[in-house]
């Protein structure tokens, strides 16, 4: 029964002359009593009504043909909704004891006897009523109290989370404050070499010696800059699920004695006891993103391992899984910092000389970078200095072999001229003076239409081409060297500090031939000029 519902009386007799006049007789008083009537002719009849509407009381006829009122009542009373309706049977003979007691265990409230007597009807029918209706109150008011009592739980629980996420905000905010000075720190440590290291190169008594090894410190320092960009970068990326894989089947052990060669040639590991045992053991990933998840965790082991420890690296097959394994005997990883190694902005304890280095993101890079694979990371140590493990887990798949991409062509005649499109002034002049001093012939143009304009007179073999140029930017440029006969077979290829795998996309369909992200690799580009002697 809703709250709008008025309470419903069901009247049953099988006979329509007295199904009337009990009907009509209850009518007379339904609005004043605030009651609605409904009838039945049989006991059939009477169960639908009672499967469609909740009644306050059943006014039953006992003697009815085939189910009679004791069978109808006994019906009514055996579906659990309807079990609890109050029944008065109504009879035309004084019933006798033996039928009091049938009728009262069908379920009966009440007897009464025609002819009905309309004050002893509306007594007994208001009762009911009444019953009904204060019954529904109650219910109504249980509901108010349990939804009370459910949006009181919500509200409690709403807040103790709230607290939770404000504690967990001021303790991020707090690792966010150390990070950014983190981050202070490890950006001026270089930029204040490389503006010493530049300083020197102006001064007039700087010897050849002093000039000589400032430049590797602005070249190293500039390096470490670009290393520190590159880590930001790739961790929004991860985070917000803008790095696209570009999968091919590759050997595991391969690529990770590659990040060894390159630590070794850059006598990052003379000074500890390394192991590597690398078996082959193929996954399908991306090489770029696998290399880095190898480095961050070599990095890390040689950055937090003193002079003269040991660090075992291995590669192998492990079931269904490819598994990294990289353990030292380092400074270890203390019990309250385990659970969190891996998140953003976490690292060990930071001590105002930074003797460590690094920005703390490396291990959360590697975490996503994992994770984008299909695969796990995992941590263990026993302690501060008892070392650390981590181990590494991908998808293991089926060896192929690797076709060797092939070099670029070597322009017939000799180095091509180079048209070096480039708006930053600093940028595009170091640029000019690197390439001339390698014996290529430079052109240079500070915008976009002037450099349509200039490859379109000049027909140069390569275009280096900025993305952001003022006037129309690097893509239109493409385009519109694609659309001339004359300057269709130009190779672009795109210098810029866009890096994400949909910019690369955006180049190559504008119709370059190669991506090259800023601070560009000096023998990368070497090599896509062709000039492999050089790049080497």
């Amino acid at each position: 029964m809703s709250q709008f519902d008025k309470p419903k009386i069901l009247v049953v007799n099988d006979d329509a002359a007295s199904l009337l006049a009990l009907t009509s007789l209850l009518e007379q008083w339904a609005d004043e009593c605030n009651y609605e009537v409904l009838s039945a002719r049989s006991g059939q009849d009477a169960l639908r009504q009672v499967l469609r509407h909740d009644f306050a009381v059943i006014l039953l006829d006992v003697n009815m043909p085939g189910m009679d009122g004791f069978e109808t009542a006994e019906a009514i009373h055996q579906r659990p909704r309807s079990a609890d309706i109050p029944i008065i049977f109504v009879t035309a003979f004084l019933a006798d004891e033996i039928d009091r007691l049938k009728a009262y265990q069908r379920g009966a409230a009440d007897f009464m006897f025609t002819p009905v007597i309309p004050q002893i009807l509306r007594a007994k029918v208001q009762v009911f009523v009444t019953l009904a209706m204060k019954n529904e109150e109650l219910r109504r008011q249980a509901d108010a109290l349990s939804q009370h009592a459910a949006d009181l739980s919500a509200t409690n629980a709403r807040l103790l989370c709230e607290i939770e996420e404000r504690h967990a905000a001021e303790r991020k905010n707090s690792a966010k404050d150390e990070f950014l000075a983190m981050l202070g720190h490890e950006l001026r440590n270089p930029l204040s070499a490389i503006s010493s290291a530049s300083a020197l190169l102006g001064m007039a008594g700087a010897g050849a010696e002093s000039a000589a090894r400032a430049r590797l410190i602005i070249q190293r320092q500039t390096q470490h800059l670009s290393r520190i960009v590159d880590d930001l970068l790739d961790l929004s990326r991860a985070m917000s699920g803008k790095i696209l894989l570009s999968r091919k089947q590759l050997d595991m052990a391969a690529l990770v004695g590659s990040c060894l060669d390159t630590f070794r040639a850059t006598g990052r590991t003379g000074r500890y006891d390394l192991h590597a045992t690398l078996d082959a053991a193929w996954v399908d990933g991306d090489a770029t993103r696998l290399e880095q998840i190898a480095s961050n965790l070599i990095d890390n082991a040689l950055k937090y391992t003193p002079a003269g420890g040991s660090i075992d690296i291995a590669v192998g097959c492990d079931g269904a899984d490819v598994v990294l394994t990289v353990r030292d005997s380092g400074v270890g990883i203390a019990a309250d910092l385990l659970p969190q190694v891996f998140d953003v902005f976490v690292q060990g304890s930071i001590s105002i000389d930074r003797s460590q280095g690094g920005l703390g993101i490396g291990l959360s890079l590697v975490r996503r970078l994992v994770e984008l694979h299909g695969g796990s990371v995992s941590a263990r140590s026993p302690g501060p200095n008892g070392g650390s493990t981590f181990e590494i887990r991908l998808p293991r798949a089926q060896a192929a072999v690797q076709a060797a991409a092939p070099a670029p062509a070597q322009p017939a005649g000799g180095k091509p001229t180079v048209l070096l499109i480039e708006d930053n002034e600093d940028g595009r002049e170091m640029m000019a003076i690197m390439l001339s001093s390698y014996g290529y012939t430079v052109l240079q143009s500070a915008d976009g239409l002037q450099g349509v304009e200039l490859a379109q007179a000049s027909l140069p073999d390569v275009a280096l081409v900025d993305i952001g140029l003022p006037g129309i930017d690097g893509y239109e440029v493409a385009r519109r060297l694609r659309r001339e006969a004359a300057t269709r077979g130009i190779r672009l290829i795109a210098l810029t500090g866009y890096g994400l795998a949909e910019d690369q996309r955006r180049v190559l369909e504008a119709g370059f031939d190669r991506h090259l992200v800023k601070p560009v690799d000096l023998a990368a580009l070497l090599a896509q000029l062709g000039d492999t002697a050089a790049a080497g």
